[in-house]
């Protein structure tokens, strides 16, 4: 159980699985979202200090014209160098992690929902009561992600291949939501889930 006054869910699933969706619909029921991935971002605005310990580590072609983090000039070098990632992986999840705290703690709705990519992998599910990881056929998978992200399957697949495991993520899950390309199920799925959450919610 998480220390936080409030009740946390962890959600989670592959790119391309449909988490910012059921995201989006745990929001319309009025629940406050903490983005993980949006945390992350802000972490690493212009004049952060986390920007800068990039910048001296990785050379001034980390960030655009605007000053702003170069992110896919960061993937690149850090896609195939475990030292470069480790590094990266270092300084941020500790300032990710204790933003995640602030927001959380901040936020005001029966129940809250941490939404992370890397949940499992960085750790952050323990900050949460309970975890639900939505989960989609790998096909599925690639055919969305490089669809809204205008990137070739090849490149999807990649990024499938350097996150954790289907089965592994869904054995680490207290809930699973099977999306399977229909938006009514999936709403339906989000709504049953929601009267739960918020019955567990009442009794922590």
């Amino acid at each position: 159980m998480s220390s936080f006054n409030c009740f946390v869910v962890g959600l989670t699933g592959g790119i391309g699985s449909g988490k910012s969706t059921a995201s989006q619909y745990f929001e319309q029921l009025g629940i406050h979202i903490v983005n993980a991935d949006q945390v992350a971002r802000d972490c690493v605005m212009p004049g952060t200090s986390a920007l800068d310990e990039i910048i001296n580590h990785f050379g001034k072609n980390i960030i655009d014209k605007n000053g702003d983090l170069n992110r896919s000039e960061l993937r690149k070098i850090i896609f195939d160098n475990e030292s470069a990632k480790m590094w990266l992986e270092q300084l941020l999840h500790p300032i990710i992690r204790d933003e995640l705290i602030l927001r959380i703690n901040k936020a005001s709705s029966v129940y809250v929902i941490l939404e992370s990519p890397l949940l499992f992998e960085t750790k952050q599910d323990s900050l949460t009561d309970t975890t639900l990881v939505i989960d989609s056929p790998i096909e599925l998978q690639i055919k969305r992600a490089s669809k809204r992200d205008q990137t070739s399957e090849e490149a999807i697949k990649k990024i499938i291949n350097s996150q954790m495991k289907r089965e592994e993520r869904i054995k680490m899950a207290t809930f699973v939501i099977e999306n399977k390309n229909n938006v009514n199920d999936l709403k339906k799925h989000v709504k049953l889930l929601h009267e739960k959450f918020t019955k567990l919610a009442t009794k922590k």
